[in-house]
């Protein structure tokens, strides 16, 4: 007698695999639930299971299951089940027995709605979460991914200090408050943000992290949120409801919404690199190990400097992460990830990312930080690291070499860097204008880095001199600062270091709060630091007005001027040229040819690195200056015929010619 295929599953025993290469792989689309009113399909990865049950609850926090089915087992090492009645509003766990053991209960992994705490998966009508308008709801334009201007900001210190303005304190919703004002009557939150000029918000983790009891939110704990629990799923501390599950999915696209309405885009900041605890992570519970590197001593790997890291070169984790990132892509809407320690992941599963997203919307950026936190059995060949950058296709990576050559060592805090004044590190700066792609007059013998380009495009360089890691850029110069420094120099120190990032090749990124000169107190490491440290004190926007003006100048200049935003790295070699100025710690290069497509026929940028005024000789020719000695005015400040030209101390000058 011919068994059908189902009962020849439900007859097979556990398979044994001798490695988790030999894991079958399941290649449909309908992980975890599908959901109609009419009936619910589950379906589950377990191929080591023996048993997979499904336990259903009125509650997503407390109380019994009141029901449990015993899954089937089915193809590609999945379990599946059909509940054929309306299960809206309930909630789910499965749960395996893996060998004799029955491990804990997870609301799986492609989880897309949860309860309180992401304990349990939650049953919703998705087409009932959008808000009103969201059909119509469409991504801002973009041409160049070297036309953004990246804004990375937390979500409670965007809008949680007492003088924001705003009334979603630390909430999703503060995105979508128009109208909030500082102490003094100026402009906060999303108009803020508008006039300021950026073109993108990166947000800090905003999916479902494990740090942050949401049963528990009156606490005010603080977490920047790499610990990831629930990558499909907002984070509920962020929601007016942590115990609604649509609550938090609405409002993550009401704050989507009107970003874009505002002409905003958004970025995600992802975390797939590690999960906040590993042999009790949700991914654990059903395969266990499957999903994770191990050392040859078979313990965790930790490259994540966290615990554990995942594996990506695996063909379920590989498939996961692809899934997640176009599902915010499309759920969401969201604009762009930034890869958390991408180093972790391997270049094929990276260049897969970007071919799944090309197809939803290719002007979707990807990048991330090109390193890992420790060492990992990946071979180095294989990691999306910077050094490996030209192999990813249209990725972008970090640029820690123009970084820590303008404002200082990241390692040491007491060692300042061109901005503040130190010599000989011209080419380091050159290295980070090109964009850390080829240029024939930089001398790579000589950045403090990199010995060599590492990037084929200025789109796949972030240049920026501070983020939510490490010190920020009032403090770190503050610390480093040479001995005789004044208040009045370390805002020059910093106006400088910002000049060089938006005047650069690349992506410019700033940290969100640098505009009104924020300051986290000094301290280092701030990722679970109180409010009192890491919120924006909005009033600072008063106390340096001057600050925010040429941040938002810098901005203008650079969006007003396609010549500072080549896309490509012959268009860059062609109309980029440095101009040797005969002068220590100034760096001078010219946009000639109406670059990119420019107005302005020729411009000529000169960072003047020395903390007291210089001279230099340009060339003859009917200049118009728009930026001097911290000014910026694209109206034209005045007019020179070339010859000798006075650099104010520690200050960028911008001239052009028609």
């Amino acid at each position: 007698m011919l068994l059908t295929t189902a009962l020849l599953f439900a007859c097979q025993k556990p398979a044994s695999y001798s490695s988790f290469d030999e894991y079958p792989v399941y290649e449909g689309d309908d992980l975890e639930l599908t959901f109609t009113p009419e009936k619910s399909k589950f379906r589950v990865w377990a191929p080591t299971a023996s048993e997979v049950k499904l336990l259903l609850y009125n509650d997503g926090y407390e109380g019994a299951a009141y029901e449990m089915h015993d899954m089937k087992r089915s193809e590609g090492g999945t379990w599946k089940l059909v509940i054929k009645e309306n299960l809206e509003g309930k909630f789910y766990t499965f749960q395996a027995k893996v060998g004799e053991k029955w491990l804990a209960e997870t609301p799986g992994m492609w989880v897309k709605a949860t309860g309180v705490n992401g304990k349990r998966a939650a049953i919703i009508d998705f087409a009932k979460t959008n808000p009103e308008g969201w059909e119509n709801d469409v991504r801002p334009p973009l041409k160049n991914f070297t036309d953004m201007v990246i804004y990375e900001v937390h979500m409670r210190d965007f809008s949680v200090s007492p003088n924001s303005g705003m009334k979603n304190k630390g909430k999703f919703l503060a995105f979508t408050e128009h109208g909030t004002k500082n102490t003094a009557g100026e402009a906060t939150g999303i108009d803020h943000l508008v006039d300021l000029g950026v073109t993108h918000v990166h947000l800090l983790p905003s999916y479902d992290y494990a740090s942050i009891d949401e049963t528990k939110l009156n606490e005010n704990k603080y977490n920047w949120g790499y610990d990831p629990q629930n990558y499909n799923v907002p984070e509920g501390g962020y929601s007016t409801n942590p115990y609604d599950p649509a609550t938090r999915v609405r409002e993550f696209k009401q704050m989507v919404q009107s970003l874009h309405k505002s002409g905003i885009r958004v970025i995600m900041d992802v975390v797939y690199n590690h999960t906040f605890v590993g042999g009790e992570s949700h991914l654990n519970q059903l395969v266990p190990d499957y999903f994770y590197r191990f050392r040859q001593d078979s313990t965790w790997s930790n490259a994540s400097g966290c615990g554990n890291e995942t594996a990506s070169e695996r063909a379920m984790m590989r498939k996961f992460i692809i899934e997640s990132v176009v599902y915010w892509a499309t759920e969401y809407k969201v604009d762009g990830f930034r890869f958390d320690l991408m180093g972790i992941h391997d270049i094929e599963t990276m260049n897969a990312i970007r071919a799944a997203l090309d197809k939803v919307d290719p002007t979707i950026y990807v990048y991330g930080e090109g390193w890992t936190a420790d060492s990992s059995p990946l071979p180095e060949e294989k990691r999306a690291v910077k050094k490996n950058a030209k192999l990813l296709n249209n990725i972008g990576v970090f640029s820690d070499d123009l970084r820590d050559a303008l404002k200082g060592s990241w390692m040491n805090k007491e060692i300042p860097g061109f901005a503040s004044g130190v010599d000989s590190l011209e080419e380091s700066v050159k290295f980070g204008i090109t964009a850390a792609a080829f240029h024939p007059q930089v001398d790579y013998t000589k950045p403090i880095y990199s010995k060599e380009p590492y990037t084929n495009n200025p789109t796949q360089i972030i240049n920026y001199v501070s983020c939510h890691d490490d010190m920020c850029l009032v403090d770190k110069l503050n610390l480093s600062k040479p001995a005789g420094t004044t208040p009045e120099e370390l805002v020059r120190f910093n106006k400088l270091a910002q000049s060089v990032v938006f005047t650069s090749m690349g992506v410019p990124f700033m940290y969100a709060g640098e505009e009104v000169y924020r300051n986290k107190k000094g301290v280092n490491n701030t990722y679970q630091s109180p409010d009192s440290i890491n919120q924006i004190d909005w009033d600072n926007k008063t106390t340096y007005r001057h600050v925010y003006d040429y941040y938002k100048g810098l901005i203008a200049m650079r969006k007003a001027h396609p010549a500072f935003r080549i896309p490509t790295q012959e268009m860059m070699e062609k109309y980029l040229k440095f101009n040797d100025l005969k002068t220590p710690n100034v760096v001078a290069f010219t946009l000639g040819e109406n670059a990119n497509g420019d107005e302005w026929k020729n411009i000529l940028v000169i960072h003047n690195g020395n903390r007291k005024a210089v001279q230099v000789e340009i060339p003859t020719d009917k200049w118009t200056i728009v930026a001097h000695d911290a000014v910026i005015n694209l109206n034209g400040i005045k007019a020179h015929d070339g010859g000798l030209l006075q650099l104010a101390p520690s200050s960028m000058t911008v001239l052009y010619t028609k």
